[in-house]
């Protein structure tokens, strides 16, 4: 997987009480959880970088990259990445050791609580060992995502962990609910390798079936890496960049390309545009949409769209991008939507938080699609 690059602000920026920079970044602390390194701050001064284009096809916008990620995680039952959201015996394996067999997909360590002051759930994700490597290097890019099945929607991910196969994690989350009800409820813990530029791929995942848990007292253990059941049904993917101006209040959106969209037509094709809403509040209070490009599943647009956002509200609002298939005679119809902003969760939530990382440059990166009715974000506060 490509790496990032590496960029030294010149200079610092003003960080007073009233200064744009602290109005980006300090609302993006509280809602996320993370600490942005004072060296963000610098690149609102930054001026003609040349780096490579990030997406796969070519030519595009100028200055398009890969971002540094400037963020230091807070690991704590509070202070979560994502607010809203997503069995075999253990073999011995020392720290640092490689998997040798390839059937093998490695460990994770995991803890179990439940604090029955607040009704709460509380998982903590400690670490895993022997991952599978997923990417050229020989290494992987390894995340965690929890959630309790049968809901699938509320879901919370750890940060991710650069290029290492034994990652310390040392994140909890909490799920509200009610006791009585754990013994239905399945804990899924899905180790993903993260690539910005296409699909994350999943490494394995460990399923504990709450009925089968004590939880009289804390629970410490170790789990052997499943592989994941097949997931369903796949909308496609879309790459576009995002791009903001704080002394212009200018954020543009570069609808880029999408690919392996789903199949809508009796043809086995599909008509795809994207609608591009900006939204405050969670009311649409803006609308762009692309050209229709026919009959294809790999749609290539390059059409960029901008909105006026002021600096103290770029944190109140959210964009969502959505394709659908046009249809001469009939509706429109979604094929799926994607969400970023302060208020998103997953990937949506890193691509904003890289896009305020980066004044002035577009950060491009691939999103999955996800069905039009789980993908919006909370009203922001």
């Amino acid at each position: 997987m490509p790496s990032g690059s590496r960029s030294v602000p010149t200079r610092p920026a003003a960080q007073g009480p009233g200064s744009c920079s602290s109005l980006l970044f300090g609302g993006l602390n509280g809602l996320t959880g993370w600490v942005w390194g004072t060296r963000a701050f610098g690149c609102l001064h930054r001026k003609n970088h040349k780096t490579p284009s990030s997406c796969s096809r070519s030519p595009q916008h100028p200055g398009l990259q890969r971002p540094t990620r400037l963020l230091t995680p807070v690991a704590s039952a509070t202070a979560l990445v994502q607010p809203e959201v997503e069995e075999l015996e253990p073999t011995p394996s020392g720290p640092g050791q490689q998997v040798a067999d390839k059937n093998e997909l490695g460990r994770l360590q995991y803890s179990l609580d439940y604090d029955f002051q607040t009704g709460q759930l509380l998982v903590g994700i400690v670490q895993a060992e022997g991952l599978a490597a997923l990417d050229i290097g020989g290494s992987s890019d390894p995340y965690v995502r929890v959630y309790l099945l049968p809901d699938k929607r509320r879901r919370h991910e750890t940060r991710v962990h650069r290029q290492t196969l034994n990652p310390h994690f040392g994140e909890t989350f909490a799920f509200k609910v009610p006791y009585v009800e754990l013994g239905g409820r399945v804990l899924v813990m899905a180790v993903y390798d993260f690539d910005r530029f296409s699909r994350n791929d999943a490494i394995g995942e460990v399923r504990v079936p709450m009925s089968s848990v004590d939880l009289g007292r804390p629970v410490l253990a170790w789990r052997e890496l499943q592989a994941a059941p097949r997931e369903e049904e796949k909308l496609g993917d879309i790459c576009f960049s995002l791009r903001y101006v704080p002394t212009a209040g200018k954020l543009t959106v570069i609808v880029l390309e999408a690919k392996n969209l789903k199949k809508m037509d009796v043809g086995g094709l599909s008509d795809p545009y994207v609608k591009v809403h900006l939204l405050q509040g969670g009311k649409k209070v803006r609308k762009k949409k692309t050209t229709i490009k026919k009959n294809t599943l790999n749609p290539y647009y390059n059409e960029a769209f901008s909105f006026e956002v002021p600096c103290d509200q770029v944190q109140k609002v959210q964009v969502e991008l959505t394709v659908l298939d046009y249809d001469k005679l009939g509706k429109n119809e979604a094929i799926g939507r994607v969400a970023v902003g302060a208020a998103a969760g997953g990937a949506g939530l890193r691509h904003w938080a890289d896009m305020l990382a980066n004044p002035r440059r577009p950060i491009a990166q691939w999103h999955s699609l996800r069905p039009p009715d789980r993908v919006r974000p909370p009203p922001a506060p």
